[in-house]
Formats: structure tokens, sequence, C-alpha cells
């Protein structure tokens, strides 16, 4: 309840109102915006931009209850235009730990799994990241996306196959 009524004074112009609503679940955009960026620098210009043209757009909010996935959507957009103006592969080797750092053998199937991933394409690499990196439920991804919840679950199931056969694969070769 007390969203909706941030977010209502955030339509009328309220910066402070609108800063509360994006700290409230900065750790969900922060870990949203690292997934696809892959570095905390750019998460947080990421982050930044986010919150400018959320402050230039609030008042087009249809539905003050949408204001998280619209938000979320925005974020992701401007995810991907730093990804693209910077156009260049994330390397495995230079990616930073979101998570708590574990011990050798956790940092090395961390890489080994970064490294299958990179073998799918972007969008089937986005959806398996946002369901197991962030936790996010088909539904949600369908809404940040703007693609049909269908047209999600069937990335998921192409991309978890690939990655299936990927390490079918590495394990054909190693023994």
């Amino acid at each position: 309840m007390e969203g909706i009524v941030l977010i209502k004074k955030a339509k009328q112009g309220d910066k402070e109102a609108l800063l509360q609503l994006v700290m409230k679940k900065k750790q969900e955009y922060y870990k949203l915006a690292y997934v696809y960026v892959g570095n905390k620098e750019d998460a947080l210009d990421a982050m930044a931009d986010m919150i400018v043209i959320l402050y230039e757009n609030i008042a087009k909010l249809k539905k003050d209850e949408s204001f998280s996935t619209w938000s979320k959507t925005i974020l992701v957009n401007c995810c991907k235009k730093i990804v693209k103006k910077s156009s260049k592969i994330i390397s495995f080797e230079t990616i930073e730990e979101v998570a708590v750092p574990g011990d050798f053998e956790q940092k090395n199937d961390q890489i080994v799994l970064e490294n299958h991933l990179l073998q799918l394409s972007d969008k089937h690499q986005e959806v398996i990241r946002m369901r197991y990196f962030l936790d996010l439920d088909y539904q949600a991804i369908a809404d940040i996306l703007k693609i049909p919840l269908g047209t999600v679950k069937s990335r998921m199931a192409y991309g978890l196959d690939r990655l299936k056969e990927s390490f079918r694969g590495e394990n054909d070769e190693n023994h």
C-alpha cells in the first residue's frame, strides 16, 4: 500500500518518492543489471540511466501496480543499450562475484557454467539467467522482456537442452 502512495507522489513530480521506490528494491535492480552487464560499474550506470528514464516518464505509467515490472523492463533496456554500446563480449575470467566468494571448487564450477552459457544465443542466456540467477518466475520474465509466456518457456526449454548437450559433450571428451 505504501508503494502505491509513493508511486502517486512520484507521478506528481516528487523526486524523493521516486528515489524511495527505487531504493526499496535496489538489490533486485542491481542483481538484474549485473546479470546483464557482468560488472559493477556498468550495472550502476544502467541503474542511474533507469532512474532518469523513470523520472522523465513516470507520469505515463498507466497502472500503478505495474511499477515494478515497468521499471525492470526499463532497466533491462538500459542494460542492453550499455552492452550494445560497449559491444564487448564479457569473458568469464573478468566477471566479478555477485555472491560471497566461495572455495576454489565453487569458483571453478561457476567458470565452467559461464563458459557453457556463453555458447548459447543472447535470448536463451537471458531467460536462463533471469530464471536461475535472479529466481524470477516465467511470468515475471515474460512481463519484463515483453514477450509471450510461451516464448519464455520455449526459450528456456531450448536453452536448457543446449546446456545439457554442451555439458554431455564436455564429459564425453574427458572420458
